[in-house]
């Protein structure tokens, strides 16, 4: 059974969800859900994002069930190797897997990522070093990535609306 909750963030709220007690989604949008809410159910993973927003944690320690194909599943392990502070490019990411020729089917992949930040899509980044989109929007990005990088000025994170 789907139990879901709202979390806050500094970009506004994101809705968790868990399956069999494993996080199966983070959405910035979309809130629609079929399941139950219990925001209590969600408390382990609003505290370590609580401790990731305030430069605290840099990994998570949560059971994870992200639904995907095969393929999506590589490129999301891949992206939970990418430490902390730095980026990869999505050929990177396609030589990692070893599908080199696969640079646009890792980013369809990197996009269908059902949980942002925890997995962290927000890292994979143009070959020129560009941001590329992201669920959460490009200012999103921006602002976790600032968060993570000692170099960059963080700057207010920007506002999105969210329920209740």
């Amino acid at each position: 059974m789907i139990v879901f909750g709202y979390v806050p963030a500094p970009f506004g709220k994101v809705l968790v969800a868990k399956d069999g007690g494993a996080v199966v989604e983070i959405r910035f949008r979309r809130f629609d859900v079929d399941g139950h809410r219990d925001d209590d159910a969600v408390a382990d993973v609003a505290a370590q994002l609580a401790e990731y927003f305030r430069g605290e944690r840099r990994a998570f320690d949560l059971p994870l069930a992200p639904r995907g194909t095969e393929f999506q599943q590589d490129v999301w392990r891949a992206l939970q190797r990418i430490p902390y502070g730095e980026t990869r490019s999505y050929s990177e990411i396609a030589r990692e897997i070893g599908r080199p020729a696969a640079v646009r089917a890792v980013g369809a992949a990197n996009g269908a990522n059902p949980i942002p930040i925890v997995i962290p899509c927000h890292r994979v980044v143009g070959s020129n070093g560009s941001l590329t989109g992201f669920g959460g929007g490009i200012e999103t990005k921006r602002w976790l990535l600032a968060l993570e990088s000692p170099q960059r000025a963080i700057q207010p994170p920007p506002r999105q609306t969210s329920p209740a």
